[in-house]
């Protein structure tokens, strides 16, 4: 199940390079336009719109436009859930660390890896690995976000990830349900059946459309279980002592009150959580390649 140099042919051009500044500024206008749609529409936040910003200008910049589909795919499809579930997810606001705006600090933690890989596309125009790494990350990324707004939808309370006889109360981090992981699956699939297309690669893969879309479909799912994972295990998770309900908030939560921490690592929010589920994508389609 694997790629050798060999088997790639590359499709790239010289528009991939960054030495094709006109590439980058019509990147830039291209994402400063969706960044302040998304602004206007309430999908992102101020500082959300300028990192949105910054991540769609370096990678239609660095890759074109099959790498700014794979983006836009996601932010697309994510933030569609999201508005469409947020009535559900309003009655679990008290679980999140944030609302449904997407801030600087989200943006980053789900593309920030995406950014990454397709500057390496940049660096090495006809290898394969960044376009599968930055693929399985937004399959990892997509997956996550397809689970948390879909899992709500469970008529079965979820479970831990680390202690499957523990039930928990929908929203808590780590908690993982049939519906869920199927959504998971769903929405990493979508990437990896994207970015196996043939039309859509920047290069060749000689291993075939439904190899490739395995490997990143899968990936993007093992992410999402990884960040179910830390959430559960090492996650700083607070508690609200006049709600008397754990919380990803912190220091207030929503009701006002100062939280305190009950375990985890304080530093190890859900933002970066979200980007270590992209890392683990992109490892795992690296490792499996």
């Amino acid at each position: 199940m694997g790629y050798s140099e060999r088997e790639v042919i590359s499709t790239s051009s010289p528009c991939a390079s960054w030495s094709n500044m006109p590439q980058l500024f019509i990147g830039f206008f291209l994402a400063l336009i969706i960044a302040l749609l998304a602004y206007y529409a309430h999908h992102l936040s101020r500082s959300g719109a300028i990192a949105a910003a910054f991540v769609g200008t370096i990678i239609f910049g660095s890759g074109g436009l099959p790498w700014a589909i794979l983006l836009l795919t996601f932010f697309i499809t994510s933030s569609t859930l999201t508005r469409a579930f947020r009535i559900r997810k309003t009655r679990l606001s008290e679980k999140f660390a944030k609302g449904g705006k997407r801030d600087a600090g989200q943006v980053l933690g789900n593309g920030g890896v995406a950014v990454f890989f397709a500057a390496m596309h940049a660096a090495f125009p006809e290898a394969a690995w960044p376009w599968l790494a930055f693929a399985a990350s937004l399959a990892a990324v997509n997956a996550d976000t397809w689970a948390t707004e879909l899992g709500v939808l469970s008529p079965v309370a979820p479970r831990l990830i680390t202690n499957p006889r523990k039930i928990v109360e929908k929203g808590t981090s780590g908690g993982i349900s049939t519906v869920g992981t199927l959504a998971a699956l769903a929405g990493a699939a979508l990437i990896g059946l994207l970015a196996g297309l043939p039309a859509l690669s920047p290069v060749r893969m000689k291993a075939g459309y439904v190899q490739t879309s395995l490997m990143i479909t899968l990936s993007g799912l093992l992410g999402s279980l990884f960040d179910s994972l830390l959430g559960a295990a090492i996650q700083g998770i607070y508690y609200c002592p006049a709600c008397k309900k754990e919380t990803e908030r912190h220091p207030v939560h929503i009701c006002g009150t100062q939280t305190v921490q009950v375990r985890g690592w304080r530093w190890l929010n859900n933002d970066m959580v979200n980007f270590a589920c992209a890392v683990m994508g992109a490892l795992a389609v690296l490792v499996f390649s």
